[in-house]
């Protein structure tokens, strides 16, 4: 009875196992996923697994996280440049440029351009006390340079308001005013570079200065070198006359500079020189897209590795399945489902890799300031210097495109890696693989 029993089971047994290769999909998948359980003795075959899924999931993460931060800093930059600087800027050829007035006009009539300042850009030495620091000095006119720039949103101390023609006020970028150890109210002294002719031969220019109030954009260039003086005491200072050194234009798209600048040339009728933001700061630009490219290209390669993992994973678990692959194709299955078999297997550990890179990488990457300001307290050390990275606080902007990028690679990487096992387990000789068990 028995007997009878356990013939009975054998045959059911092997009627499921013949018929399995029917429903192809279920068949396959259901043994490729048993083959990813460790049993006793494939307990390395298991590590290397893990291994593989844990190479992928860190890879993943530091990549999606590193292009996270690369995205944060060509926004804050981008927003930091863009608060202080013009979309676009109309210079003279000769680096002046008279009848301002007119090419305001002439290029207000584009309907990209929303408001138009004029400027006076001279180099000086700021000087108090025995603190010397050379500076951009920058002549405006306040009602008009706060349409377009930002420097309102950025006064730590007094404002634009303050800058009257004739008084000689000044605002100074925080940094700056550090460096000459000056607060609101106090005098500073301003050297032109443009001399005067004495009887004692060639003297600088000298005039003194009232700060009137201190911006901070978090933005080290700024915030180190520049002085806002009013235009017409910029004219007077550096002997302009009437002219200016350019005019300044915001546009209701930034992104459009570039196309707007080639039509303003044909708006505009005296011989200038137009340029716009992208052309101004396109060195730092370019640096950080070229950066974000090779990062994404290094990270990746820890990625490839942990692929390589898979196929060492899979070759030793091919070589550990002889006998299994040699009784399945006894029992009728083909090397096309003995290949998917183990495609399924090593595609699993891709899916488990990718799904937790992508988790821990997105969670990373919208926590990032807070870990990095942890590490700072714990080590007491900072990341980023200002006079360095140009910002001192670590940003990180997520965006969906390289999530998604990054988890397609991963999962075709992974996916590719197991061509060669499966190929292998399909050509395994069943007489050969039963010979001696």
């Amino acid at each position: 009875m028995t007997g009878a029993c356990f013939g009975h089971g054998v045959v059911a047994h092997f009627a499921f196992i013949s018929v399995a290769p029917l429903r192809l999909s279920s068949y396959e998948f259901f043994v490729g996923l048993r083959y990813t359980r460790a049993r006793q003795r494939t307990r390395f075959i298991s590590f290397i697994s893990v291994i593989s899924i844990a190479g992928m999931a860190l890879g993943m993460m530091v990549l999606i996280t590193v292009l996270s931060v690369m995205n944060g800093f060509q926004r804050e930059i981008r927003t930091r440049i863009l608060g202080v600087a013009s979309h676009v800027q109309i210079s003279g050829a000769n680096g002046t440029l008279r009848e301002w007035e007119t090419i305001a006009r002439q290029a207000s009539r584009h309907g990209q351009v929303i408001a138009v300042a004029p400027y006076v850009n001279a180099q000086g030495l700021l000087t108090y006390g025995s603190a010397v620091r050379g500076a951009l000095i920058r002549g405006i006119v306040p009602h008009l340079e706060e349409r377009v720039a930002e420097f309102g949103k950025h006064m730590r101390r007094g404002g634009l308001e303050a800058l009257r023609p004739g008084e000689f006020g000044i605002v100074l970028g925080a940094q700056l005013a550090r460096a000459l150890g000056v607060s609101v109210g106090e005098r500073v002294v301003l050297v032109a570079p443009q001399g005067q002719v004495t009887p004692a031969g060639i003297l600088p220019r000298l005039k003194q200065f009232t700060v009137v109030g201190v911006f901070n954009v978090d933005h080290y260039e700024y915030d180190s070198g520049l002085a806002l003086v009013h235009l017409e005491d910029a004219q007077i200072l550096f002997r302009f006359g009437d002219a200016v050194s350019g005019v300044r234009l915001k546009l209701k798209d930034l992104f459009q500079s570039m196309a707007v600048s080639r039509e303003l040339a044909r708006l505009v009728s005296a011989e200038v020189y137009i340029s716009d933001w992208t052309l101004q700061h396109a060195n730092l630009l370019r640096a950080i897209q070229i950066e974000k490219r090779m990062m994404f290209l290094i990270i990746f390669l820890i990625i490839a590795v942990a692929a390589f993992n898979i196929v060492s994973s899979l070759v030793m678990a091919v070589k550990d399945k002889h006998s299994d692959i040699a009784i399945l194709r006894t029992l009728g299955a083909s090397p096309a489902s003995i290949t998917r078999i183990f495609m399924v297997q090593g595609t699993m550990i891709g899916v488990l890799g990718t799904v937790l890179g992508v988790a821990s990488g997105v969670l990373l990457a919208l926590n990032v300031d807070s870990v990095v300001l942890f590490i700072e307290n714990l080590f007491g050390f900072k990341f980023f210097a200002k006079d360095v990275y140009l910002i001192s606080d670590l940003p990180s902007e997520l965006q969906a495109p390289d999530v998604v990028m990054t988890a397609v690679a991963s999962f075709v990487l992974s996916l590719l890696a197991t061509i060669y096992p499966s190929y292998r387990a399909a050509k395994v000789n069943p007489a050969e693989a039963l010979r001696y068990e």
